[in-house]
């Protein structure tokens, strides 16, 4: 292989870039996305963002600010209402006029914490869909009106049993419940906060003057100064260093030479450039890459979970058999027997259980999961873990560290001089990354280095001890025809590995290897992954002979490399035609591939974007965690189906007692009282099957 083809580093790269590399990685603050409506981000997208707090069900957008003053609201009405209303047939406080304050107490929390419920049952009942929201509206509906009943027939001298207890908890259960789910769906708004803060808010026309980015127009000439982020997309018109981790996910800045396209939201490293502005709004990189985004959070927070399902077939068997009983015992009895039969009926099948069932499970789910490393951002994905057939990932900083660290320090020449010292000395007044690898790796002693210049292409200059010497990539050497032992470097080129040289003089003094190591987990988890019979495939935006040597060296078969962000995306979509696919990603290119994977898992030490872009972050950044992930979710499905069956399933053979199925040969029924009592079992029941759900490593 020849030694220029084999190398064409810049900045120690390992992908046909430049080396160099006089770049201050500030990191650039942001301010809000108010003027981003024509830059990198398009109007409509603004708008998506407005709505943050707002979430779809049934067909009506809930406010997460109005839920929560709701529920507040309904807490302390229910605290006092628990102590004058019975419980199980025993009240705790009651004094003249109690009953009455109830009625007041009850009506409130009926009329104001039940709104969400009524309004969502509506929207179910307009989509031909009923689940959840219709039944909770029926069972709260009956338990209200019944209970205001039985106020005016206590009142009155009779005798009946109220049911302020269960409206009030129903509802705050309900409550609580709904804006776990609302919080969950709010992450894919701040994924897109996050993708807009990387645009400036400010650019800098050629005629000195700064304007919004609003106001760019295609063709402007813009100025982007040194440690800026670049306002949009276009072509540079001279040459500097780039950061585009954004776009590739690798750690490494790239050599942008003129008429070469440039991205918004990238990094200016070293040189300030002008450019000529060519995309913004919807045209843009950041806008595509958050639409992809927006639009896989969108139709992940529609898919219809279980208990959704199971809450929709209840309400219609309540409500067939209610009727059914009402009828028939209103026809062979009296109106009285046949309403307390009905109520029954109603009364057993409220979901307090139900409501619980996946909740209770979800706090022991993201207990035990946060004890382990994982941070739980959206419970409804893991529901997929049982049928995951493909798990894709990332590469840098996934798999590897993402850090480039010193390797090998070689001489080719016998000299005095210290090689690492002086390529010290060259990088001192580079804060980049590699630069300070090299730094620290010499322990932070090197001699005075003066008068450094950058070589497009090639790498960079200064002299030291009154010679010039030149930290170069094998472009340099090629161009100046200089010569030394290729073989020595095949075997670190062989491992994807990056080689920069020391020159004085036209002689090559020796070299530097640079590399990106595995996690010491990285084999381990792929081991576990292919022993559950799951298929691990490698995306990277690296070039194919890193990616083949990394895949090799972990015991990868499956791997893509050169990706953009659009292309891990198609690729989680390709995969997902053959079996439920999981993705790994830290980047924000990795952004819209978690979005649109039916599991996405996060890498902690990754960027915001990315973090809230998926359904479960690793908060050690180790890999195998995700073994721990898929342990913990294959035994919390299990005990979310288990609690949906004590939760729901009871009622196959408590809705027919309810109605009176062994009355006529028995003469046994079901009291809204004793409905209450079994529901309130069935409750117990549902708690304690959660806090069985355990996992020790």
């Amino acid at each position: 292989m020849d030694h220029g083809e084999m190398i064409n580093h810049a900045d120690h790269q390992m992908s046909g870039n430049d080396h160099e590399q006089h770049a201050h990685h500030a990191n650039h603050s942001m301010d809000d996305m108010a003027d981003m409506s024509h830059g990198a981000m398009s109007g409509h997208q603004m708008g998506a963002m407005d709505h943050g707090h707002m979430m779809n069900h049934g067909g009506h957008m809930m406010d997460m600010g109005d839920m929560n003053r709701k529920l507040k609201v309904s807490i302390a009405l229910m605290i006092p209402l628990l102590l004058i209303s019975p419980i199980a047939g025993f009240t705790l406080l009651r004094f003249a006029g109690s009953e009455w304050l109830a009625l007041v107490l009850g009506s409130i929390i009926f009329f104001y914490g039940g709104t969400p419920f009524f309004s969502g049952a509506k929207g179910e009942w307009q989509s031909r869909k009923p689940a959840m929201m219709m039944l909770i509206t029926m069972g709260i509906t009956v338990a209200y009106v019944y209970s205001v009943y039985a106020t005016f027939v206590n009142y009155f001298g009779g005798m009946a049993m109220s049911f302020w207890f269960e409206l009030a908890t129903l509802i705050v259960i309900m409550l609580i419940g709904h804006l776990i789910e609302m919080q969950a769906v709010m992450r894919a708004g701040d994924a897109l906060n996050d993708l807009a803060s990387l645009v400036p808010k400010l650019a800098h026309l050629k005629s000195g003057k700064d304007v919004p980015i609003s106001a760019l127009q295609v063709g402007d000439i813009v100025l982007v100064k040194e440690n800026e982020r670049i306002p949009a997309d276009g072509k540079i018109l001279g040459s500097a260093l780039i950061d585009e981790s954004m776009i590739t996910g690798e750690s490494r800045a790239v050599q942008k030479n003129a008429s070469e396209k440039v991205f918004g939201g990238s990094l200016n490293q070293n040189l300030p450039f002008e450019m000529q502005v060519e995309n913004l709004g919807s045209d843009s990189f950041l806008n595509q890459v958050a639409e992809l985004v927006q639009k896989a959070q969108g139709q992940k927070s529609a898919a219809e979970n279980l208990a959704d399902r199971v809450a929709g077939y209840l309400f219609y068997a309540a409500l067939i058999v209610g009727i059914i009983a009402f009828v028939a015992w209103s026809l062979t009895t009296n109106l009285s027997f046949a309403l307390l039969l009905a109520v029954s009926v109603f009364v057993i099948a409220c979901p307090h259980a139900l409501g619980l069932a996946v909740p209770l499970i979800v706090a022991r789910l993201t207990n035990i999961s946060a004890k382990n490393g994982l941070l739980i951002q959206n419970r409804t994905s893991l529901e997929a873990v049982g049928k995951i057939k493909y798990a894709l990932m990332d590469k840098t900083g996934t798999l590897t560290d993402g850090k480039f660290e010193v390797r090998e320090v070689t001489k080719l020449t016998p000299t005095s001089i210290d090689i690492l010292e002086y390529m010290a000395a060259l990088e001192s007044q580079s804060t980049h990354p590699i630069a300070q690898s090299i730094i620290q790796k010499n322990g932070g002693q090197h001699p005075e280095v003066s008068a450094i210049e950058n070589l497009p292409g090639v790498g960079l200059s200064g002299v030291i001890a009154g010679e010039r010497y030149y930290l170069v990539n094998a472009n340099y050497l090629k161009e100046q025809a200089l010569t030394f032992d290729r073989s020595r470097i095949e075997q670190a080129l062989s491992q994807g590995m990056t080689v920069s040289f020391l020159v004085v003089d036209q002689v090559v003094l020796g070299y530097i290897v640079l590399g990106d190591s595995p996690k010491a987990d990285a084999t381990k988890f792929i081991a576990g992954l292919k022993a559950q019979g799951i298929i691990p495939v490698m995306l990277t935006g690296d070039n194919q002979n890193t990616a083949a040597k990394v895949a090799q060296s972990l015991g990868i078969e499956e791997f893509r490399a050169e990706l953009k962000p659009e292309d891990k995306a198609r690729i989680v979509q390709e995969y997902q035609q053959k079996g439920a696919v999981l993705f790994i990603g830290d980047g924000v290119n990795d952004s819209p591939a978690l979005a649109t994977a039916d599991l996405g898992v996060a890498i902690g030490a990754g960027t915001s974007v990315a973090i809230n872009s998926a359904d479960v972050v690793l908060v050690n950044s180790n890999p195998s965690d995700v073994l721990d992930l898929l342990a913990i979710a294959n035994r919390s499905n299990r005990k979310m189906k288990e609690n949906l069956w004590f939760g729901a399933g009871y009622n196959i053979i408590a809705i027919p007692l309810a109605a009176g199925i062994l009355y006529p040969s028995f003469h046994i029924y079901i009291d809204p009282l004793v409905a209450a009592l079994l529901m309130s079992v069935s409750t117990v029941i549902v708690a304690i099957n959660a806090m069985t759900l355990k996992y020790d490593k």
